[in-house]
């Protein structure tokens, strides 16, 4: 039996052998033709139908699970039709006997989502840069564009929509060529829609995306470029592995805490995540390590190894600047905490908003958020609905500003909040953030475009002809005057042509106010604004018309008032309702009835005094949508 046993266990022993050398020699041949690529475009180009075709073409989704807009797993954007989240999905393609591994990462096209696409971007070596062959280059698609080539990302320009019967070629593939300096030959033209081109792509992806850079060997540094909040699990970290390897049951630390957890579980992200032992140099994958407060990890955070000798970062992203400011309450001011705890898990998933605690004497106890525009706003308030079931009240947005007092006028105060305005007796100046902004229209609309732009503040800065149809027009213009309705009245003025990005470019000094909303003599600070000084009378005065629309009537008159300081700019008042004191009376001297008025008018005077005011949550949202 002995002499049986011992072959055995040898020949089951040089197999193990054998079969270690044979993963691993796998597993740097994978790491080998690992290729991580991102898809940017301008917003409606067709970015998320082309990831949806990558995904049919190399087998990744089986025939009873396609859908149209695939990767956008959450209702918002199934219902808008855009993409809001950056989705990661593993796919696998094969090419002259040769298997590879593509990373793909699907991006959001809208200019407020901006921030997702810069952290896509830096897990990336390469990007397909989509462009519309019927509208041709937008202002997102140049944007974003830079983006990628600040990452020094390898651009793959495809030409989508070539099935459309408007689809101009040719004309769009002169534009792309002298945009990125590339020959007509590396331009690919494909229809996301019919499935045209897609072979091509995947074919182009293999040979211009270079292979991730780093070493198996080194130590572990890995990069967390997403999170999302599992109730079931903890937290769900998405990271790129830049040097070194991650396997389950390594003990990590975190370098931005210093905080060490064991790894319960890595794996790749495919249309579902796939555990794996090991997640090897170059690639992309999620770990779950059972933590379940949200403080505890930070998009562009780095990940070692617990007994590593590394304390340097890798450099990840820039931190998010908030364009716009506004103040989010609860209705029942007994939700507070919860509120807190859903903004908490809201900013794993969404790294650009940004807040902090406040308080109001009209909504108690909330909080002072950031977002990169009115959309984001939007977006968060809808989620925080649906996903936690949060009912909120927002204040009226505005941006951020600098004030320097009398005392100390090289010293800025950061004003975030119109309470935070020091006196205007102690006021030395107010500086507001100005911005860049490119607006790409058709040329018969370029006259009402640059109308809109003069209305609100801008100075035309250049006017380029991309073509005989298109042009670009750039401006100087304040921050605060795109934040409400800009962008809707711009697609109107242009029958939807025209497209808009901006960058911010520093601070300027302004006549700015602080425009104030007293409600029966007290001042609600949840509507007070800043604004400049020629559009304060136009402004109060249309506040003062909607609140009295939306504000229920009382047992005593409501004054609505506009103020600067404290002069009353607008005024306009509820009146109260009324019972006819008079009707008992049949006859008699006229005594009597004034006598039963003056005593109605007493009361109806100390019930305003002691009365309270409720606003409601739609007269809040009403004066969101004045326009500005």
């Amino acid at each position: 039996m002995a002499k049986i046993r011992i072959p055995l266990f040898i020949k089951g022993f040089s197999f193990k052998i054998f079969q270690t050398k044979y993963l691993c020699a796998k597993i740097k041949l994978v790491t080998k033709n690992i290729r991580n690529f991102c898809i940017i475009a301008h917003i409606d180009h067709g970015k998320s139908t082309l990831a949806d075709r990558l995904l049919d073409s190399t087998g990744a989704v089986k025939e009873r699970d396609r859908r149209a807009q695939l990767l956008d797993d959450m209702d918002l954007e199934r219902e808008r039709g855009i993409t809001i989240k950056s989705r990661a999905v593993q796919i696998e393609h094969t090419k002259d006997g040769v298997d590879y591994v593509l990373n793909l990462i699907d991006t959001p096209g809208h200019v407020d989502f901006s921030y997702e696409v810069s952290r896509s971007i830096a897990a990336c070596e390469g990007a397909l840069l989509v462009v519309d062959a019927a509208q041709s280059i937008q202002a997102q698609t140049i944007s974003n564009l830079y983006l990628a080539l600040e990452n020094d990302l390898e651009i793959i320009p495809v030409l989508n929509k070539i099935d459309l019967p408007s689809a101009n070629t040719e004309v769009v593939a002169d534009e792309v060529v002298s945009l990125l300096g590339c020959k007509h030959e590396d331009i690919l033209l494909a229809s996301a829609k019919t499935g045209q081109g897609v072979g091509d792509i995947l074919d182009a992806i293999i040979k211009r995306v270079p292979a991730p850079k780093g070493q198996e060997k080194n130590e572990l540094q890995a990069l967390i470029f997403d999170s999302v909040f599992n109730p079931y699990r903890g937290i769900e970290t998405y990271f790129k592995v830049v040097s070194g390897s991650l396997s389950k049951g390594d003990k990590i630390k975190f370098l931005s805490t210093g905080k060490t957890y064991h790894a319960e579980e890595v794996g790749i992200l495919k249309l579902q995540q796939v555990p794996k032992k090991t997640i090897s140099c170059g690639d992309v994958g999620y770990l779950i390590t059972g933590i379940k407060d949200a403080k505890e990890v930070k998009v562009g955070d780095t990940i070692t190894l617990a007994e590593s000798s590394i304390s340097i970062p890798i450099k990840g992203f820039e931190d998010v600047k908030p364009m716009v400011f506004a103040g989010i309450y609860p209705v029942d001011s007994d939700d507070y905490e919860n509120l807190r705890s859903s903004m908490e898990k809201l900013q794993l998933n969404d790294a650009s908003l940004v807040f902090s605690p406040e308080s109001s004497t009209a909504l108690g106890f909330g909080f002072r958020c950031g977002f990169l525009g009115m959309l984001h706003l939007e977006i968060i308030q809808e989620r925080l609905q649906r996903e936690f079931n949060m009912s909120v009240i927002t204040t009226v947005p505005n941006v951020s500003y600098w004030a320097y007092t009398k005392k100390d006028p090289s010293v800025p105060v950061l004003v975030n909040n119109p309470a935070d305005l020091p006196d205007p007796s102690r006021l030395d100046r107010v500086e507001e953030p100005f911005i860049k902004a490119s607006i790409i229209t058709k040329a018969e609309f370029v006259g009402n475009a640059l109308s809109l732009c003069i209305e609100k503040r801008g100075v035309v800065t250049n006017q380029r002809y991309l073509s005989t149809e298109r042009v670009e027009l750039s401006f100087d213009m304040p921050l605060a005057e795109i934040v409400f309705d800009f962008y809707d009245r711009l697609k109107s003025i242009s029958k939807g042509y025209a497209s808009f990005d901006y960058s911010p470019s520093g601070m300027v000094s302004s006549k700015l106010i602080r425009l104030d909303i007293l409600l029966n003599g007290s001042p609600v600070d949840a509507l007070s604004s800043l604004i400049h000084f020629e559009n304060a009378r136009r402004l109060g005065r249309k506040m003062c018309e909607k609140l009295k629309e939306l504000i229920p009537r009382q047992q005593f008159d409501i004054p609505i008032q506009a103020a600067i300081g404290s002069k009353i700019i607008s005024r306009e008042t509820i009146k109260a309702y009324r019972k006819d004191v008079t009707a008992k009376l049949y006859g008699g001297d006229v005594t009597r009835k004034r006598k039963l008025l003056e005593k109605q008018k007493k009361g109806k005077k100390k019930m305003r005094m002691v009365g309270s005011v409720e606003i409601p949550q739609k007269a809040f949202m009403a004066v969101l949508q004045i326009n500005n």
